[in-house]
């Protein structure tokens, strides 16, 4: 999952340290950089980050000030060289709370914190009476797709794409074992490392490929006995 971010803060020491912590990890992806509210409210409306690292002390609008001035605002984790701010920044629901100087070992239990409130927004789909549907980011929006749209999705390093039954396709900002937790099971086979296939939309198997309206998809040695034991066929 790719995970976008700003950094709000007014020293040019503390937005350096933690470019340099967000450097080492390849998933999360700095957008912007800001000095005060105003630029950070610009951003935020520009890019629409997954987080924003907020600093508390700032000129003219304090961190906090300015978090409660956000209908929607993103995951923030607040920094700050006072830790008598703390209980403030729990109170605004953040995700969590940074005393600079931060290092990199308490940044990284801060990042792990994001991916579960991010991770529990993703919805969970149980049954298919349940759930016939997924949304997904595309851009500052959410999009709903249909499972039934869905003839195959194609892994592309830490994104998936989505490709539909009506010619069109979709990229997600997700690694693919993250998208084949989101969809419904049987109805949804990993054939592939790579690939994810709908079941209803395989029209025939030839040797190692199995046919779809829109490709020729590989079957990996590792996953072509459960792919049969779905399809009801003999190996």
């Amino acid at each position: 999952m790719k995970i976008s971010c700003i950094i709000v803060d007014d020293e040019p020491i503390a937005r350096d340290i933690l470019k340099s912590h967000l450097k080492k990890l390849p998933n999360f992806v700095l957008i912007d950089e800001c000095i005060n509210a105003n630029q950070a409210y610009e951003a935020l409306h520009q890019y629409a980050p997954d987080v924003m690292f907020l600093d508390i002390q700032m000129p003219i609008i304090t961190g906090t000030e300015f978090l409660r001035s956000l209908r929607n605002p993103p995951l923030v984790v607040f920094t700050t060289a006072y830790p008598d701010f703390a209980l403030i920044g729990f109170d605004l629901n953040s995700t969590d709370y940074l005393l600079k100087p931060i290092t990199f070992e308490r940044f990284l239990q801060a990042t792990e914190k994001i991916h579960e409130r991010l991770l529990s927004r993703i919805p969970k789909l149980m049954t298919k009476t349940e759930k016939t549907h997924i949304f997904i980011k595309q851009n500052s929006k959410f999009v709903r797709v249909n499972f039934n749209d869905i003839i195959y999705v194609l892994a592309q390093r830490d994104f998936s794409v989505l490709y539909l039954s009506d010619n069109t396709n979709k990229i997600v900002g997700m690694n693919i074992g993250v998208v084949e937790e989101m969809l419904l099971e049987p109805s949804f086979v990993r054939v592939h490392r790579s690939y994810i296939v709908q079941l209803e939309k395989i029209h025939a198997i030839m040797g190692n490929i199995l046919k779809t309206d829109l490709k020729d998809i590989p079957i990996g040695p590792n996953y072509r006995e459960r792919l049969l034991t779905l399809l009801n066929i003999s190996s």
